[in-house]
């Protein structure tokens, strides 16, 4: 995007930097808005803010700003006359007054005035008189009374309703001075000024009003902004005010307006309606934005407890002053669906561009708006936006208002004679042909025209008792409270038929009405209902047209989808599962069959029969973790938890359990020092199988904890909406269901650190164990072989299965798999070499004769064997205890005939000394060995070698742990 440049400030003027300092004033951002200032008493003419746009321009270069003087205001109401401003606006600089007088009366002086430069008009101001002749001697003398309204009708700014509201209360006056039953003595006078729908332009008007002559009895101010200013004010003058065009819902305030009267019902009472209109299309949910007035502000807070009551929610809330860009763009970012907009006509267009650019519009939207505007408003150009009536037309179709119903439907003569029809005829007739789309109030004019009824008719109801007091109406003055009480109570019961239908105040001096319900068709507002608030009745047309097949969704359609295991899957694993579950069952009958078979018995049958046992339970808990919604009930959900937890937790307790017994078994007697492990030969299996007993008690004690303090119940996981390819107004809301608990992560931590601790001790078991061999347990080697595939599949399941809970397929995959294949490994190792051996030497036949024929048990047998090894072993032990004393025999004579010969050997010279080793173990030359070896028994005749060299078998080396050695 290009940035602007600055540009000068008008003449007499400058310019204000929103947020920036005098060195960041420079380049200016896109968006930016700066606001034309002017010094003393002037005003600004034409544009006031400026907006940088993208393309490095600003909004309306082609429209002056300048910076002007105000000409004096009185001169802008004529007595017995009319004035009429061109243009309309402030009275500045080009600014022409015309002049005329009513019927009977003569204008003195010029007729036209124009307001120069120097902020004076170029002419005096005019009067009226009457044109007739007068009698001396007759008293022609007019004893009719003036009473002064102040009046302030916005010509132009936000709401611009003066410009039917002002002709229509001056056919009012006309009427009410004509009627001669009506204030026959006194003539009401209309002094008005235009107060641009701007507070701070109406405070100057106000002052201007009160301290000049002459006493206004009553103020008649316009919009809501300038009313909450003058209704506020006018209790220190004892004024009562009287209002046409206010719908501020804060001007309800009794205590903070006492003396507030309004024709124009209060803005809230559109809320009854929405909501009512918002119940029939059954909307739950909706947005709102607002301009940032304190009407605006009211009748939001208002609809925010009527829509709450109701059980609808606000679910965007936004606001904005000048620019209502971002506050569009929010709206779309949040996917605000219905949406109730509060601001004025102009903004109104501001915010209806936005729309368009941000596509805010169309089937999936609905706007609410007031319907006061000009039914053409979104077709006036307007050069704050850039937008054009087409690009609007398209924005603003299919909206719907509310608007107070300010036209009486029936032909019905009122107060002042005429119909409704009648009414807007002579209306159009003051007006001069103008449209009444262009006309800003056309609409609120029927309230104006009651207004002046309404004021009148509570001033001649105050006559009688005020005379009757000693009073009259021409004794007002602004400290004369007596007087404004009359008047208050008058209009406080004030009840006639008038042009905007029945007029009647509520206790808080607001207009009751009913609601008109308008929808735009085709670039036009059709009725399509009308609503009475007071009843709660609504009156439907049924001609309610949209863009879609009917009212759009408050919100983009969620539909929640359950994510479901692929049952392909479930089928593939279930196959396995069964088929495990069948080799299981029959390794359990092998083992339980043969368990008479002497290798049977060796590798402690009944633990590989709990091993078995254990698989089948492991792997019959594949069949809960493939089961869910799509199989049972929500409510049966927590059961299905429970068969997963209790199946997979006593599977692995008696199948790793039995395991792991025989490896510690085998690890605690092989480990230990000699002199205990004689102590431990001796294999007890009840200690075994306490030791299962124990694991298993630990692990259901611990379940049975988990699910009485913290039981499994069924948790719903939401996972990222997905929008269908289909429909882009549906969103699908993937759901997941699990097993859970409110401290689950606790429990697994308990649950998987003590197994974990188990795996890991298993594991180091097994290696310490892998060189002994042993017959009281003859497969201990297949177990350890068994914990390693088990321990590593579980250490990589648990944390990669919590990982992937979210993938359903993936989880029970991963989980599933790894129980099959522990288990298949489990059983293969275990029991598969078992068969095998007996199928290949038919040991279970021949053991099975055997013992068939002895009659004896195969325990019995085992025992009769040891004690006849040990018999054999200690007759060997006494044959080896008197060779190694022979041993010991021949070594001292082999000593004694070493020394004889070391006496009888030669000398031998000292040179040959200094050359010569000595050696203790030299042989005499007499000594053969062939000769001591046939001296030697004939049992260690080939026992000589361990006497060669350096001794190397001494006696000290011939101690029981060769023992062993020498009887193998």
């Amino acid at each position: 995007y290009k940035r602007c440049a600055i540009i000068r400030p008008p003449r007499d003027g400058g310019i204000r930097y929103r947020g920036l300092t005098q060195e960041q004033v420079k380049i200016l951002p896109v968006d930016y808005e700066i606001e034309y200032i002017c010094r003393g008493s002037r005003i600004i003419v034409g544009p006031k803010v400026r907006k940088c746009l993208h393309n490095g321009t600003w909004t309306d270069m082609n429209q002056i700003s300048r910076c002007l003087l105000v000409c004096p205001r009185s001169w802008m109401s004529l007595e017995n006359g009319r004035v009429a401003l061109l243009p309309p606006g402030q009275p500045v600089e080009g600014t022409v007054l015309h002049y005329n007088c009513h019927a009977g009366f003569l204008l003195e002086g010029f007729n036209i005035s124009h307001c120069t430069k120097l902020g004076k008009w170029d002419s005096p101001k005019p009067f009226c008189f009457c044109e007739y002749v007068y009698d001396l001697t007759v008293n022609h003398t007019n004893t009719n009374k003036k009473l002064y309204i102040g009046a302030l009708f916005p010509m132009s700014g936000g709401w611009p309703g003066g410009q039917a509201c002002l002709p229509a209360a001056q056919m009012a006056l006309d009427l009410v001075n004509n009627r001669t039953d009506i204030l026959p003595d006194y003539e009401l006078e209309l002094i008005h000024y235009d107060s641009m729908c701007d507070p701070g332009e109406a405070t100057k008007l106000l002052y201007d009003l009160l301290y000049t002559e002459p006493i206004k009895i009553v103020l008649m101010p316009g919009c809501s902004s300038v009313s909450t200013l003058v209704a506020e004010a006018a209790r220190m003058w004892n004024l009562i005010v009287f209002s046409y065009g206010s719908s501020s819902p804060a001007l309800s305030n009794r205590q903070r307006f006492p003396t507030f009267f309004r024709t124009h019902p209060s803005a809230t009472l559109h809320n009854p309606t929405r909501v009512r209109l918002f119940q029939k299309w059954g909307w739950t949910k909706i947005a709102t934005i607002q301009q940032t007035t304190e009407v605006f502000t009211s009748t939001l807070d208002d609809l925010e407890e009527r829509v709450k009551e109701a059980g609808i929610e606000i679910s965007v809330r936004q606001s904005f002053l000048t620019d209502p860009a971002v506050a569009v763009k929010n709206l779309k970012r949040q996917d605000a669906r219905i949406i109730v907009g509060l601001f004025y006509e102009t903004e109104a267009r501001k915010v209806f561009c936005e729309v368009f650019k941000e596509k805010l519009y169309g089937k999936k939207y609905v706007w609410f708006l007031i319907g006061w505007y000009a039914d053409n408003w979104f077709k006036i150009k307007d050069p704050a936006i850039n937008c054009t009536v087409e690009n609007m037309t398209e924005a603003v179709e299919g909206h719907v208002t509310t608007e107070i119903v300010m036209l009486n439907p029936e032909t019905v003569r009122g107060a002042s004679n005429l119909t409704s029809q009648e009414f807007l005829a002579q209306l159009m007739s003051r007006l001069g042909g103008k449209n009444p789309e262009e006309t800003g109030g056309f609409q609120e004019a029927p309230l104006a025209y009651d207004a002046v009824w309404a004021l009148a008719l509570a001033l001649n109801r105050t006559v009688a008792p005020l005379r009757a007091k000693g009073w009259a109406l021409e004794d007002f003055n602004y400290n004369n409270k007596e007087i404004t009480a009359e008047i208050y109570r008058a209009l406080n019961t004030s009840s006639f038929e008038g042009v905007s239908g029945h007029v009647v105040f509520d206790a808080q001096g607001s207009r009751m009405a009913w609601t008109l319900i308008e929808q735009l068709q085709g670039g036009s507002y059709k009725k399509i209902g009308y609503y009475d608030s007071t009843k709660g009745n609504l009156s439907w047309y049924g001609n309610d047209k949209w863009i879609g097949l009917g009212p759009p969704a408050d919100q983009t359609k969620v539909i929640e989808e359950f994510r479901y295991l692929s049952q392909k899957l479930f089928v593939s694993v279930s196959v396995f599962a069964g088929l495990g579950i069948l080799l299981g069952i029959v390794c359990l009958s092998f083992n339980i069959y043969n368990s008479s078979v002497r290798y049977i018995q060796n590798s402690q049958p009944y633990l590989n029969n709990m091993t078995a046992v254990g698989c089948v339970l492991a792997l019959a808990a594949v069949f809960p973790l493939g089961i869910d919604g799509l199989h049972i009930q929500r409510s049966q959900f927590p059961v299905v938890c429970q068969f997963r937890l209790w199946l997979l937790g006593l599977g692995f307790s008696l199948a790793y359990g039995s395991m792991f017994t025989k490896i510690w078994w085998v690890h605690t007697v092989f480990t230990k020092k000699d002199e205990k492990k004689e102590k431990r030969k001796h294999l007890e299996p009840w200690k075994l199988y306490a030791t299962v007993a124990v694991l298993l008690a630990i692990d259901v004690l611990s379940l049975l904890i988990w699910q009485i303090m913290d039981p499994l119940h069924i948790t719903v996981e939401k996972f990222t909406k997905e929008a269908p390819k289909e429909d882009l107004d549906v969103l699908i809301q993937p759901l997941l269901e699990h097993c859970s608990s409110e401290k689950m992560n606790t429990w697994l931590g308990v649950v998987y650190g003590y197994k974990g601790l188990l795996l890991l001790l298993g594991i180091f078991l097994a290696y310490e164990t892998k060189s002994i061999s042993t017959e009281k347990i003859n497969d201990h080697r297949a177990v350890g072989m068994a914990i390693y595939n088990v321990a590593v599949l579980c250490m990589i399941t648990a944390p990669v299965t919590m990982i992937l809970s979210s993938q359903q397929d993936a989880s029970f995959a991963f989980a599933s798999l790894a129980i099959i294949f522990s288990v298949y490994i489990t059983l293969v190792v275990l029991f598969v070499p078992k068969i095998r051996r007996l199928i290949t030497r038919g040991e279970w036949q021949s053991e099975q004769q055997d013992t068939l024929k002895t009659g004896s048990s195969t325990n019995n047998n085992d025992e009769e064997k040891s004690r006849q090894l040990e018999r054999e072993n200690r007759e060997l032990q006494k044959i080896i205890q008197e060779k190694e004393e022979r041993v010991t025999e021949l070594r001292n004579q082999l000593a004694q005939r070493q020394a004889l010969r070391s006496r009888r050997r030669p000398s031998v010279p000292n040179q040959n000394q200094n050359h010569s080793v000595p050696s203790s173990h030299a042989e005499p030359p007499s000594y053969s060995p062939a000769t001591d070896k046939q001296s030697l028994p004939p049992s260690f005749s080939n026992s000589s070698d361990l006497y060669q060299g350096e001794g190397k078998l001494s006696r000290n080396n011939c101690h029981n742990s060769r023992l062993p050695l020498l009887y193998k």
